[in-house]
């Protein structure tokens, strides 16, 4: 089995192959698995590896896309030849694929981010939002659901463009967008990022410039968010463990291919999936994370 992550070389996807990792610990001798991923977001190789692993007659695969449209060829090849297919961060393909499996419910998800966003910035004002990328199915859901529950119950909160920025999930794009936001929009008082690199870029360029203005809001991981937490940078950050989201990813594939029942109430075993729903190709754990100033001190999460 092998899972297929978005992108080489950062820490989210670092800390899903630990959970690869152990998952491959606690099934040895029964099952092979490993993590590949292109060394860029690039959704034509992550498309290429994929139909690589459809010649290699991997028994599953299991993918997080960069782009899930861009996958439903190789999706459906792959099938045609009988191998499980699991998707994580996609849940407009699942119907697509034997199943998708999310940590939590993506609306929920959004609307969490923007709840806190919206009462720092008194209830008014003028936000700025970042997206890894407008193709990525679980950002753009946190988005829409994000200015949805904005435009309902805050009305005057107003976003500075039609369309969220886009950052592709890479550090030194997010910072140039940062500076290009705060440059054209000095008066914002409010930020959304879906991607870590959004919010954590963002808040370095407002700690350059001593700005504590804004209320910044974002997707974050312990490792790289943290400090700038625990400073008073991002005000509010939340997650789900890369680790645990790989190894249920792994263990509802490993579930498939052996032919047991998924159902609700099934266990994955990992920490947020001990009892997971299931709504037709639809899995959902219960694993969101909030980051709290002063929770990476003692190392509580390692990653």
């Amino acid at each position: 089995m092998v899972l297929v992550a978005k992108q080489e070389g950062i820490p989210w996807f670092d800390d899903m192959r630990t959970g690869v990792e152990q998952f491959g610990k606690d099934n040895a001798g029964k099952v092979d698995v490993k993590q590949i991923a292109p060394d860029s977001g690039d959704s034509a190789k992550q498309v290429q590896m994929v139909s690589d692993l459809i010649s290699q007659d991997v028994d599953a695969i299991v993918v997080v896309p960069n782009d899930p449209q861009a996958l439903k060829p190789v999706i459906k090849q792959a099938k045609a030849k009988g191998i499980v297919v699991i998707a994580h961060e996609a849940s407009n393909i699942a119907d697509d694929v034997d199943y998708d499996i999310e940590a939590f419910q993506n609306t929920d998800f959004g609307e969490a981010f923007c709840k806190p966003l919206a009462e720092g910035m008194g209830g008014k004002g003028k936000l700025a939002a970042v997206v890894g990328s407008k193709t990525m199915e679980t950002h753009m859901a946190w988005y829409n659901s994000c200015k949805s529950m904005l435009e309902k119950d805050y009305p005057d909160i107003e976003f500075v463009s039609d369309e969220p920025y886009e950052d592709n999930n890479d550090d030194d794009t997010a910072r140039k967008v940062a500076t290009e936001i705060l440059n054209a929009h000095p008066d914002i008082t409010g930020f959304f990022g879906t991607s870590v690199s959004a919010g954590s870029n963002m808040a370095a360029v407002l700690k350059e410039r001593n700005n504590k203005n804004i209320y910044v809001s974002s997707l974050g991981i312990p490792s790289v968010d943290m400090p700038y937490i625990d400073e008073g940078w991002v005000q509010y950050a939340q997650t789900w463990r890369p680790a645990d989201a790989g190894y249920a990813a792994l263990q509802l594939a490993y579930d498939k291919v052996k032919g047991e029942s998924i159902e609700t109430g099934l266990d994955l075993k990992a920490d947020g999936y001990g009892s997971v729903e299931v709504k037709g190709h639809q899995v959902y754990g219960d694993a969101p994370l909030v980051l709290k100033k002063g929770d990476y001190a003692d190392g509580k999460y390692p990653f």
